[in-house]
């Protein structure tokens, strides 16, 4: 994703930013409260945005006028719940904007809709919905990191097609196109960062000598 700056008409980056603020300011009370009651978590939830701007900034060109990366939003999602990855995330996407021109200013609120609000919640969902069909922790954890980067990704094909419709598809013709175009570097990102954020839970879980139910507050 990583929509560069000016690409989105102005309307459409005034939607998204609109579209985004409940999430974050959910997210920024979540967050609050996590900290009052648990102070310990601070540490965890700066990892948490460590590893989101770390994987995120490892682009490959892709789109005209985006990228394909990691995302990194899942081991957030899975440990917090996805409130927390809209501000994180949003948070990621910024210095990214400012730091690495990455993605833009104008674009942040779209950007922050696709990778810090659905791609969390799909996670979430799929890690909630693994641990209660009896899938196991790891497992959980894969299909929600690789999962939802993948969401992400739908999403941002959808925003391009919303602005870039096709001649003679449409929106849902340009979304496809979009999407097919990213899968050719999303879906082995997406693969690889399932595996990834597996291994990280484990050393979470394995640096404290805790199960990883602990980590992710199933033995909470």
């Amino acid at each position: 994703m990583h929509i560069m700056e000016g690409y989105l008409p102005v309307s459409h980056c005034a939607f998204w930013y609109a579209a985004s603020a409940p999430f974050v300011v959910a997210g920024a009370l979540k967050i609050r409260r996590i900290v009052a009651e648990r102070p310990e978590a601070r540490m965890t939830l700066a990892a948490s945005g460590a590893f989101a701007f770390v994987l995120s900034a490892l682009k490959i060109p892709s789109v005209t006028g985006s990228c394909s990366h990691p995302t990194g939003t899942g081991l957030g999602a899975v440990i917090f719940g996805p409130s927390v990855m809209a501000v994180l995330g949003l948070i990621v996407l910024l210095f990214q904007a400012l730091l690495l021109a990455h993605g833009g200013l104008t674009t942040l609120g779209a950007n922050a809709f696709s990778m810090a609000v659905v791609g969390p919640w799909v996670a979430w969902g799929l890690w909630t919905l693994g641990r209660k069909i009896g899938l196991s922790v790891a497992v959980s954890v894969f299909l929600a990191a690789a999962l939802g980067d993948l969401a992400t990704y739908l999403t941002t094909s959808v925003q391009l097609a919303l602005a870039y419709p096709d001649p003679v598809s449409g929106i849902w013709g340009a979304a496809l196109k979009f999407g097919s175009i990213f899968a050719f570097t999303q879906i082995p990102l997406a693969l690889a960062e399932g595996f990834l954020t597996v291994i990280v839970m484990e050393a979470l879980a394995g640096k404290g000598g805790v199960d990883l139910r602990t980590i992710t507050g199933e033995a909470r």
